[in-house]
């Protein structure tokens, strides 16, 4: 037959026991009813105020509004996805915007930090990551939460942080569209300077008499071949002379002709990867839909009083009672 562990706690084993020691358990949870609830009286009140937001598709703004688009490119319009919602929470936490916030609103003075201890900044960030928080919502949407005992400067700093996004999100992309633009803007000067020492010389062989090539020689040759039959000596030497402009300038003046369309139809598409550069470069646009601005609270998110009063009057009776099970026991 099984022996009955006796440190096994019943209902049968239970009742008598809280019975017999009512008296103490009413009176240890009376005095951490009492002292809870006047501990929680003593933390400081915080006022939370959150924004919500959906991250914007990953696009490329001159290819969405110049170039011709895929099949597969996202409008500026479209929210993002899972990813998108992912690179904006690591945006969020970045050294960037926790800096700005901290100097915009004098967090080491706000939060109280002693400015001459060691390990302030250590203390400031700890602070901070306490009191601001971000998270992905099961929608896609990204929340940003912020605790403080100002309801004003709550709001303010949700606010503010959601207007940051964007910053540090353009000043990033900006920093390689500037290079990008830096790259093909010389390309393209340097293509048109090209360009213009060809037309140059092809206005200098024009000079020298080759203006269309085939149809001169064709014509020149008739020419030539009437002045022959005629015996108009004169009119063959003339004929003659600009045939043999055309055999020495005609070879190179076809050579340049071929080429300088060929690096025309390069120079339109360099064109259009330097207006499309520009415009990365120069233009900004939002990265996010705002679906909840913060606004000030009315009432504070932190502490729970009665949580805290509940959880620690319930917890000390109950240590209370394993202490009490085991003395009993024993």
């Amino acid at each position: 037959m099984k022996s009955e562990n006796p440190y096994e706690l019943k209902p049968t084993t239970m009742v008598p026991l809280i019975i017999k020691w009512k008296k103490l358990l009413i009176t240890v949870s009376i005095m951490a009813l009492i002292i809870s609830t006047m501990v929680s009286f003593l933390i400081e009140e915080k006022y939370e105020s959150s924004v919500i937001l959906f991250p914007a598709a990953t696009t490329n703004i001159s290819k969405t509004l110049i170039a011709e688009r895929g099949f597969d490119d996202k409008s500026l319009l479209e929210f993002g996805e899972e990813e998108q919602a992912e690179q904006m929470l690591q945006i969020l936490n970045s050294d960037e915007i926790r800096n700005r916030i901290i100097q915009k609103y004098d967090l080491l003075t706000h939060y109280e930090i002693d400015q001459v201890q060691k390990y302030k900044m250590t203390k400031l960030y700890n602070e901070y990551e306490s009191n601001i928080t971000f998270k992905r919502t099961p929608f896609m949407s990204v929340e940003i939460n912020v605790l403080d005992r100002n309801p004003e400067v709550a709001a303010s700093i949700a606010n503010d942080i959601s207007s940051l996004l964007d910053t540090a999100i353009n000043k990033m992309q900006q920093k390689v569209a500037l290079q990008a633009l830096k790259i093909v803007e010389e390309e393209y000067n340097d293509f048109q300077n090209e360009l213009n020492k060809m037309h140059q010389r092809m206005d200098e062989l024009r000079k020298k008499g080759v203006q269309d090539y085939f149809t001169q020689v064709e014509v020149l040759s008739e020419q030539h071949a009437i002045a022959m039959q005629k015996n108009n000596q004169s009119a063959m030497r003339q004929m003659q002379s600009q045939l043999d402009t055309l055999a020495k300038y005609g070879g190179e003046y076809l050579s340049m002709t071929l080429d300088l369309e060929f690096k025309l139809k390069q120079l339109n598409f360099l064109k259009t990867k330097y207006q499309e550069a520009k415009v990365d470069a120069t233009q900004k646009v939002e990265h996010k839909f705002i679906v909840n601005k913060a606004f000030k609270s009315e009432k504070p998110a932190y502490p729970v009083r009665w949580l805290i009063i509940l959880v620690s009057t319930i917890g000390t009776f109950l240590f209370t009672l394993i202490l009490i099970t085991l003395f009993d026991l024993n």
